[in-house]
C-alpha cells in the first residue's frame, strides 16, 4: 500500500499526539500522493524529516530491492540492534504470512513509551495480501493487560477523505462488527508500556462469556428449560432448533445494531478529519 491520503492524515495525526522522533517503517513506504511525490521523491524518508519532524527514518523490509535500510524476514523473531520512537506500517503486515510474529516484532522495535502506527486493510481487499484486519485484533492485542495504552482505532472508507469513523471497545460481550459495500482501511495507533506480553490474546465476546457466572441467565423464561431438554432428546430436531435461535438472535442483534459503517452503528462515532487534526 504505502503512505496514501488516509494514511498521511493518520500519520499527522499520530504526530501531533507526539513527536515521530527516531522511526521504523514496516517495508520501504512508498508516497502515493502525488502533490508531494513531486516535491519529495517516490518514498517518505524526506517528506516524514522536513514536514513531520521525524529525526530518523529506517525501513525493515525481505528485499532490499526498493533500498530497506535493513534487510530481514519479519516471519520470525527479530532481534533489534535499536529501537525506535515510532514504528509506521502502512500496509505492509498484511503480506507477511506470520503475521503475529510481525506484529510482535514491531512492538521489540518500538522503544518504551513508543507509538505504533498501523494503517491495513480491512473489509474488501480480498486477494490484496495474506490477510484483512479487524478493529477486534488490536483492541484484544494493544489492551493495558498487554502492557499497551492510549489504543484508538478508526475505520476510514477509501472513498471518502473527510470522514473518519473512531471505534468503540466493544463491551459485555458484544461484537463491534463493520460491514461495507467498498474497500476500508483500519488505523490503530497504541503506545507500547515498558513491559509488554502477546502470549494472551483472546476475543473480548469470548472471555464475556467464559467469564460469565451463567452465560444464559436471564434468556430462559417459564417452561423453556422443559422445552430445551426435550428438543435435545429428539436429536434429529436439535440441529434444526440450535440453527434457527442462532439465526433469529443474529436478526434480532443486527435490527438493534446495524453493523452498517455509519453513525448508526452504536460502535462507531463519525469524526470530521478537519476537526480531529485541528484539534490536536
Amino acid at each position: 500500500m504505502g503512505i496514501d491520503t488516509h494514511a498521511l492524515n493518520f500519520i499527522t495525526y499520530a504526530a501531533r499526539k507526539r513527536a515521530l522522533g527516531r522511526v521504523a517503517t514496516i517495508g520501504r513506504q512508498g508516497l502515493l500522493v502525488p502533490r508531494l511525490t513531486a516535491q519529495f521523491g517516490h518514498h517518505c524518508e524526506d517528506f516524514l524529516t522536513k514536514c513531520l519532524g521525524a529525526v530518523i527514518v529506517d525501513s525493515y523490509d525481505y528485499s532490499g530491492y526498493e533500498g530497506a535500510t535493513h534487510v530481514v524476514d519479519l516471519n520470525k523473531t527479530l532481534q533489534p540492534e535499536k529501537r525506535y520512537d515510532t514504528i509506521i506500517d502502512c500496509g505492509c503486515t498484511e503480506h507477511i504470512y506470520n503475521a503475529p510474529q510481525a506484529l510482535k516484532n514491531i512492538s521489540l522495535l518500538c522503544d518504551d513509551g513508543g507509538q505504533i502506527v498501523h494503517v491495513l486493510p480491512a473489509n474488501n481487499f480480498c486477494g490484496h495480501g495474506f490477510w484483512q484486519f479487524s478493529p477486534e485484533l488490536f483492541f484484544s492485542l494493544y489492551s493495558a493487560a498487554n502492557g499497551y495504552r492510549d489504543t484508538e482505532i478508526f475505520m476510514a472508507d477509501l472513498r471518502n477523505h473527510r470522514i473518519w469513523y473512531e471505534v468503540k471497545q466493544p463491551i459485555e460481550g458484544e461484537r463491534a462488527e463493520v460491514t461495507s459495500k467498498y474497500p476500508l482501511y483500519v488505523m490503530c495507533r497504541t503506545v507500547k508500556s515498558p513491559h509488554f506480553s502477546h502470549e494472551n490474546v483472546q476475543q473480548s465476546d469470548y472471555i464475556f462469556t467464559w467469564t460469565s457466572s451463567n452465560p444464559d441467565e436471564g434468556s430462559a423464561s417459564v417452561g423453556v428449560e422443559p422445552l430445551k431438554q426435550m428438543v435435545k432428546r429428539h436429536y434429529r430436531f436439535y440441529g434444526l432448533a440450535l440453527s434457527l435461535r442462532n439465526r433469529i438472535r443474529e436478526y434480532a442483534r443486527k435490527t438493534q445494531n446495524p453493523t452498517s459503517l455509519s453513525n448508526r452503528n452504536r460502535h462507531l462515532k463519525a469524526r470530521n478529519l478537519a476537526e480531529l487534526l485541528g484539534s490536536q
